[in-house]
């Protein structure tokens, strides 16, 4: 089988490197030709091209990099869009490819021009709601009539996109549900396949993790192999709530007035010293690190547990947070909030964890009377569960059976 991947996201990106590569390696393992078309940032690009080239190349993945522009605002984008179109064109031309898969929205774009242009079926892995993930997080105020329109414009695509795509990949059933319940769609429950965002075992692996590097990690950041440490790991600002998760982090130290709080993060500190520091936490038990993602396993090891809070809205429904299936294949139980994707009925389902479900002392207080039995947990069992939900060879299986079914 001859596969076009389309991203808007660059390979040499970090999300690129780990949830777009791992799984094109995998995929390609057997034996299916996968062609990428990806639109990378200029400064990634420049550092990072080598090491992918030779990464995909060894894996016999032939990569098709564009460049990514970012102003001026919804043009750039406008420009991308039909710079993939265009090179999507040619490389069917070239190579004449069994189906199209398409990440995400933008790729999208390309995906259904291949599919009424030259008949290449089209998979549309979706990702989330776009529109409403760019509303919901304040980059589109619907108030400006610019912003309003694009929203419109994205809507309707994304209607499109849904009604004629040959299969469609969401990442939560809670997702699933909302688009089969749009009765404009008429979409059928076998027209969607589930797979979440899931973690590469083998890379996160706490028997990979060698004693003198840990050692290492806590001479740098003087945790203590006794210490009770709250961690996070990912993005900060947009969806990611900083004053909610501190709050939660003071309430913490009203029980235990020593646990550290590592942020694992490449953003600026500051989003979250600045809040701490008018709270009045003590930030000198604020430890911060941004790491590589061969890093982050050995990392994150050090916590107890590891918190999350992500802004409950509607566009989150389709949202699969990429941390959860991480952190439980470390064998590290999660304290999070309802109302994500299908989180808190993950984490409750299987004892994986805490959920909160309003953003309150009294149910932060409440959890953590709960903290000491949480840390019972057996570590193997939630790596077990891992394996069973978010393992990427299970999925790279899903998707092997999405494309079988695509090509008629």
């Amino acid at each position: 089988m001859r596969v076009l991947y389309v991203s808007y996201d660059g390979m040499t990106d970090p999300l690129g490197q780990s949830q777009v590569i791992p799984y094109l390696v995998e995929l390609s393992k057997n034996g299916h030709e996968f062609h990428v078309l990806s639109a990378e940032k200029p400064d990634a690009f420049q550092s990072g091209k080598k090491y992918i080239a030779s990464l995909l190349e060894k894996y016999n993945i032939h990569w098709h990099p564009v460049t990514y522009t970012k102003r001026p605002p919804v043009i750039s984008t406008i420009k991308d869009i039909r710079t993939l179109k265009k090179h999507a064109a040619d490389l069917h031309k070239a190579h004449h490819f069994d189906l199209c898969h398409c990440r995400s929205y933008i790729a999208a774009f390309a995906g259904l021009h291949l599919k009424w242009r030259s008949g290449v079926p089209f998979l549309f892995d979706m990702r989330g709601f776009f529109p409403d993930e760019r509303v919901d997080g304040g980059l589109w105020n619907r108030k400006n009539p610019v912003f309003n329109q694009v929203y419109t414009y994205f809507k309707r695509r994304e209607k499109a996109f849904l009604e004629n795509a040959d299969h469609i990949i969401s990442l939560t059933e809670s997702g699933k549900n909302v688009m089969c319940e749009r009765e404009q769609l008429s979409l059928q429950d076998d027209d969607i396949t589930v797979i979440p965002c899931c973690a590469d075992m083998n890379h996160f692996n706490p028997a990979n993790i060698e004693e003198a590097q840990i050692r290492k990690i806590r001479q740098d950041t003087g945790i203590a192999k006794d210490d009770f440490v709250l961690s996070y790991l990912g993005s900060l600002g947009t969806w990611y709530m900083t004053d909610e998760m501190l709050d939660f982090y003071a309430e913490l130290l009203k029980q235990k007035p020593q646990a550290k709080f590592l942020i694992i993060t490449g953003d600026n500190p500051d989003i979250m010293l600045k809040p701490a520091k008018a709270k009045n936490i003590p930030t000198e038990l604020m430890i911060f690190r941004s790491v590589s993602r061969q890093e982050v396993p050995a990392m994150i090891s050090l916590s107890s547990v590891s918190l999350f809070f992500i802004k409950p809205v509607f566009s989150k429904k389709a949202s699969s947070p990429t941390k959860l299936a991480e952190l439980l294949a470390m064998g590290i139980p999660v304290i999070c909030n309802a109302g994500v994707g299908d989180v808190d009925r993950i984490v409750e389902k299987h004892d994986a964890g805490l959920v909160i479900q309003d953003m309150q002392p009294q149910s932060y207080q409440t959890a953590i009377k709960k903290l000491d039995n949480l840390m019972q947990t057996n570590s193997k069992n939630l790596r077990h569960l891992a394996a069973d939900l978010f393992s990427l060879k299970m999925a790279c299986q899903t998707y092997l059976s999405v494309y079988k079914g695509m090509i008629k």
